[in-house]
């Protein structure tokens, strides 16, 4: 999944969605009702795509603040080490 959503063995909604919101955050100025009956087509729910736009536009504000103030990014060794802990706990 992380190396390439548009390849990997998930289900034709989830794929949908992620390309609605590649296409929402690459190229806002070119989505249109289409992109979101094609998602709606695949079975995905009005409700459960409103709230994959909520959370990608969270992600992409706080990714252009931390961008323009230079966050500090851990490297992948830590975050491969805080992964299990996520995974049991979550983000508590």
């Amino acid at each position: 999944m992380l190396a390439d959503w548009r390849t990997a063995p998930v289900a034709d909604g989830l794929r949908a969605t992620l390309g609605f919101l590649a296409k929402l955050t690459l190229e806002p100025e070119s989505i249109d009702l289409a992109d979101a009956e094609a998602v709606r087509a695949t079975g995905v729910s009005d409700e459960a795509l409103e709230d994959a736009i909520h959370v990608a536009a969270l992600f992409n504000v706080i990714d252009r603040i931390a961008d323009a103030l230079d966050f500090y990014v851990p490297d992948p060794e830590a975050f491969a080490r805080a992964a299990p802990g996520f995974l049991q706990r979550g983000y508590v």
